[in-house]
């Protein structure tokens, strides 16, 4: 593009009606990603759980249609307004949807709690929708309404009579905006609608999914309410409950200020809370989860020093108190500041104390009423503060031996780079002296640096941190990064921006990466949610058709390449590698290592709590989490490789 000399009044441009949306539609869903796709669905989801919230509904239907993309949200609330807006002189329900900050949530007496306060939700969903049908029942009449792309495409009509009230929104995202290969998600849409039967009591939601063969209807409805929800959270995280078959903390205050937080201790080394407020998931906290963390730490606090528990020789902090603790906190708050239009996050500064407020007597009093469970849990933290200090010690003792700037205590069979600088410098973990060998020679020595793996390194899930920082595979990693690990981690002190897991293409190979990732998960996480970790993708299959070499990474691609590539009487060479030693250092630095033709996977967390629950399953303790997992699959299985 060419660069413009002038800059005058004729270059300031004016978006007027829903533009702004399309033109940035990041600005109000985050992206256009998945994740904003969905959003769209969540913000008219959120309008009609509003409506049950301030009792006007108690029914809320969504439907996935065949296509996939087609999605229709009903409930049986009061209806948008069908009236004439004398201002505007159009019915309030074209205003509504075609205008950005129009809704009748700007005025307390129509929603005293409600999750969209901005008026922009269902316009932006009108604005990045390829077509969009909204159906309105009131006062007898069923009135239709057609848009795409946020502009009215007919006028408001009646179309017959109708029984009850209610709103119905059958919208399709735009491919211009999302494009052509996003689809939605059933099951992810399938969890947020059971969530919300958890969150509001006395609320159906039912769920219609047309794309299962055959079609699916399911209908929640859970007059237990968060407790309930949280019995299910914590038999999915397979983590037992401190004592085993304790009770969950359960509270519910509706005066002042209405919430819900229900609670139990685990044998978990996490905290793990979900956050809602007015029924809208809050994935990144806020001011209300501040609130419930600060009344536990008080609460527990408050405890031990009545009945005398401190221990000796070892300080509780709030991270032990909170350790192995699974909550949900659900908050109705009547002017919710959320932190940008997808409301990840509370900011409402006055919600902490109100929260903490109401919590801290009431789970104090229910300490001080089940003292049996109040003492195992005590009993608990106290633990988690020696395995902390346990944990320091050894993380110090690793961190003596971990070199962030004198090279001279770096593993002697690690093959450095020249380069200091993190930005440019990567690190290879690959597996076996043979294929380090071939690494070391088909390498960038400027920028890339070699660290040979010698068989099957420890299972981080099952051993104890002593032994996981004292073990000399992973104590090599941790001196290589230099970054430290336990408390003492330090992501800025990490000498290499990126670290590739290099592993055979084969069983073993897989069984080793998948220890390594659990290591990093368990005790290098920051690496992998900084987007430092990745997988490298080497070949399993050289073919050669004619003077031409292609690269196969598994049985599929191998026969994909054959049958486009094997064209006439030309007779394909294939050769199957059995591990990365019998490549050459030329080979692997074609297909693996050179930055311009490798292909590589970034590994991603997307769901903490499934990522925790698989990894618990398949290298934890319980065998029998292993056992239902094969049993479950053995039908799937083509080709076992012993």
């Amino acid at each position: 593009m060419a660069k413009k000399d002038t800059y005058t009044g004729a270059d300031i441009q004016v978006l007027e009606g829903l533009e702004p949306v399309r033109k940035r539609p990041a600005m109000y869903i985050g992206g256009t990603d998945g994740t904003g796709y969905h959003h769209l669905l969540w913000e008219i989801l959120d309008n009609s759980v509003d409506e049950v919230i301030n009792g006007h509904a108690s029914t809320v239907e969504v439907t996935l249609h065949k296509d996939s993309r087609t999605i229709t949200v009903v409930d049986n609330g009061r209806g948008i307004p069908v009236d004439i807006m004398p201002k505007l002189k159009k019915p309030a329900v074209e205003v509504i949807l075609t205008t950005l900050h129009a809704g009748g949530k700007f005025e307390q007496g129509n929603y005293i709690h409600s999750g969209g306060l901005h008026g922009v939700g269902s316009s932006v969903v009108n604005a990045l929708a390829r077509k969009l049908l909204v159906e309105i029942k009131r006062e007898g009449k069923r009135h239709v309404q057609h848009y795409a792309r946020g502009k009215a495409t007919s006028p408001l009509k009646v179309e017959g009579p109708a029984r009850g009230t209610g709103t119905a929104i059958t919208f399709e995202p735009d491919p211009e905006i999302f494009g052509e290969k996003l689809k939605f998600d059933p099951e992810l849409i399938r969890e947020r609608l059971e969530a919300k039967s958890y969150l509001h009591k006395g609320m159906t939601v039912i769920w219609k999914d047309e794309t299962a063969s055959p079609s699916t209807a399911v209908t929640y409805k859970h007059d237990g309410g968060i407790a309930e929800y949280l019995n299910k959270v914590v038999t999915e995280r397979n983590k037992p409950v401190v004592p085993p078959g304790s009770a969950v903390f359960y509270h519910s205050r509706e005066s002042e200020v209405r919430l819900e937080a229900a609670l139990v201790w685990t044998e978990a080394t996490d905290e793990n809370i979900r956050s809602y407020v007015n029924g809208i998931p809050t994935p990144q906290g806020g001011t209300h989860e501040a609130g419930l963390r600060a009344a536990v730490v008080k609460a527990v606090r408050n405890y031990i020093e009545t009945h005398n528990l401190s221990p000796k020789g070892v300080t509780l902090t709030a991270e032990d108190i909170r350790e192995g603790i699974t909550a949900i906190l659900s908050c109705y708050v009547v002017e919710p500041q959320f932190q940008g239009q997808t409301k990840g996050r509370l900011n409402n500064p006055e919600v902490t104390a109100q929260v903490d407020g109401v919590l801290r007597p009431a789970l104090e009093k229910w300490l001080n009423d089940n003292k049996s469970i109040g003492e195992a849990a005590v009993a608990r933290i106290i633990l988690a503060a020696r395995a902390r200090e346990a944990s320091r010690a050894a993380s110090q003792a690793v961190s003596r031996k971990t070199a962030v700037s004198h090279r001279l205590n770096l593993p002697g069979k690690l093959a450095d780079c020249s380069s200091t600088e993190p930005g440019t410098s990567e690190l290879f973990l690959v597996e076996g002296d043979s294929a380090g060998g071939s690494a070391k020679q088909g390498r960038d020595r400027r920028t890339q640096a070699i660290l040979p793996l010698r068989g099957k390194v420890l299972n981080a899930e099952q051993a104890s941190t002593d032994k996981v920082a004292t073990n000399k595979e992973l104590q090599d990693i941790v001196s290589a990064l230099g970054c430290g690990i336990g408390s003492d981690f330090d992501i800025s002190k990490l000498r290499y921006g990126r670290i590739f897991l290099l592993m055979d293409a084969d069983s073993d190979g897989h069984h080793i990466a998948t220890l390594l990732l659990t290591f990093f998960y368990r005790h290098l996480r920051p690496l992998i949610e900084s987007g430092a970790v990745h997988i490298a993708q080497p070949p399993l299959y050289k073919v050669e058709i004619g003077k031409e070499t292609y690269w196969a990474l598994d049985e599929a691609d191998r026969d994909r390449i054959v049958r486009e590539k094997a064209k006439g009487n030309a007779k394909p060479n294939i050769m199957r590698f059995k591990g990365l030693g019998e490549m050459t250092a030329d080979e692997l630095k074609t297909t693996t290592l050179d930055p311009k033709k490798r292909m590589s996977l970034q590994v991603m967390i997307d769901n903490p709590l499934e990522t925790d629950r698989v990894i618990n399953d398949l290298l934890g303790k319980d065998v029998s989490a292993r056992f239902k997992f094969i049993m479950e699959r053995a039908g799937e299985v083509q080709d076992l490789d012993f």
